[in-house]
């Protein structure tokens, strides 16, 4: 929609002199004025989708201006109608704005009262049309946190330190394999914080061809290169005021790297091909599968870009490490492919959810999800039976036995290595002893009510050595402190 200044404004009436008047005096004040001579006309303009106000005198050839509201109405044009009648009486005032006018105007008119009205009824519209954005985007919001699935600790964590960051602008750099959900905390961050009403626009930065994603990221002047024909916005103009999510941000070339960390210092960036520098005002959130800090070693990443990027880190778990939250994430999906889809899956068997939780889920959420929509489209009963899901050929499903603790250790380590196809991992040691640490704790916890103290007797530790590393993991939000 133009603006009150730049407003695309409709008159029509058979009367020459009306439309002579009413054009000169929107057009001095910076309206472009289209003309209809017959209410057919001026449905088509309407029809165009372009009107933002339009002027319809109730007496034209074809089809009246009462008449032409009513169509328009029903036809579900956006643009304020406003009726002109030289009969001020009653029945005709009551009768417009029954039928949906915004106002009526009586000839002959004062050009002061037009342009009040118009001012009126421009701003009224922009006022509605931003009504209706907040309730877009406050949808949006809605749907974010009811997307962001899972009780356990870890995610637990995580809600906790997206309530901190949401309220500041602090740069945030999501970390986590495929299809843990990163996009869905990058719109959480962006959707709680101030910069909510803006946009929030997303890249992928390994999805798009290297010699591309300099153009894509920062737009380009028309003539810049070859096919260049217009000017265009880049991601950082069309995420002013609201957030830019830098997708798998691993993959970006060192050369990109280098222009991204000018301008998360200066705040400024130039378009490809041109010379004036634009203001940079959006929040970035930046996510990655790889180890970035490995990266940085290796020399595929600028250390100052991560230690620029990396301001707020958040790791986010896979599906193995918060089992806990499968049944959770079954029954929201099951809900959601029934909207989706049209299917009618009610339940889930207790031998289907027991599969699903001892499945080690290589693709996590994302995986899970993609299981059950196939499940639910090729399932003969409204009920999920083992039979309905296809695990087994892409990975074995963990035995019903528990292995022993060296077992869980080497394997663990040896799927370490394997996610690095070959490379070294780092800090095995505290990675794995993270990974046990936890669970042993909660464990010990669990089975004394919370009482730290016959915890850290149990476990054989001091318990100022339990409190702090309680603290660490964000265990001690979970239990009751003595």
């Amino acid at each position: 929609m133009a603006s009150s200044a730049t407003a695309e404004i409709l008159v029509a009436d058979d009367e020459r002199s009306i439309r002579w008047v009413l054009r000169e005096a929107l057009t001095a004040d910076g309206h472009h004025v289209r003309e209809a001579t017959t209410g057919t006309e001026a449905l088509a303009a309407l029809g165009s989708g372009e009107v933002d106000l339009a002027f319809l005198d109730i007496r034209m050839p074809e089809v009246s201006g009462l008449d032409v509201v009513t169509r328009a109405q029903e036809a579900g044009c956006s643009a304020t109608l406003v009726i002109m009648t030289a009969q001020t009486t009653m029945a005709n005032a009551v009768e417009a704005m029954k039928r949906g006018a915004y106002d009526y105007l009586t000839k002959p008119f004062d050009l002061d009262v037009v342009r009040l009205l118009v001012t009126r009824a421009l701003e009224t519209r922009r006022l509605s049309s931003r009504v209706d954005t907040l309730r877009v985007e406050l949808k949006k919001r809605v749907e974010v946190g009811v997307d962001l699935i899972g009780r356990s600790p870890p995610m637990q964590a995580i809600y906790k330190l997206l309530g901190r960051v949401a309220k500041n602008d602090a740069t945030v750099l999501i970390e986590g394999e495929s299809g843990t959900g990163k996009e869905l905390i990058a719109k959480a961050v962006h959707y709680h914080s101030p910069r909510w009403e803006g946009p929030f626009v997303a890249i992928n930065c390994s999805a798009i061809p290297r010699d591309l994603l300099e153009s894509e990221l920062f737009g380009y002047e028309r003539g810049a290169f070859t096919g260049a024909v217009e000017r265009r916005a880049g991601k950082f103009e069309q995420a002013s005021g609201g957030t830019l999510f830098l997708d798998e941000i691993g993959d970006m070339p060192l050369e990109l790297q280098a222009k991204l960390l000018r301008v998360l210092q200066e705040r400024e960036f130039q378009r490809v091909g041109g010379r004036d520098s634009l203001r940079a005002d959006m929040r970035v959130v930046a996510a990655t599968n790889q180890n970035l800090a490995e990266a940085v070693r290796e020399g595929r990443f600028r250390e100052d870009l991560y230690f620029r990027l990396n301001v707020v880190p958040i790791h986010v778990p896979p599906l193995r490490e918060r089992v806990g939250d499968i049944p959770e994430l079954i029954e929201y999906f099951i809900d959601k492919i029934n909207r989706d889809l049209g299917t009618d899956k009610t339940d889930i068997s207790a031998d289907a959810e027991a599969m699903l939780v001892q499945y080690p889920w290589p693709g996590n959420v994302r995986e899970l999800e993609n299981a059950l929509i196939r499940a639910s489209v090729i399932a003969p009963e409204r009920t999920l039976m083992p039979s309905d899901f296809a695990l087994s050929a892409a990975r074995p499903i963990k035995s019903a036995r528990p292995d022993s603790m060296s077992d869980v250790v080497r394997e663990r380590a040896q799927a370490q290595f394997d996610a690095l196809g070959g490379r070294d991992p780092i800090d095995l040691y505290a990675n794995l002893l993270g990974e046990f640490e936890r669970p042993l704790l909660e464990v010990a916890l669990e089975r004394t009510g919370g009482n730290q103290v016959r915890a850290a007797q149990i476990l054989g530790i001091n318990r100022n050595t339990l409190r702090k590393k309680l603290l660490q993991l964000g265990l001690n939000a979970r239990h009751r402190r003595v």
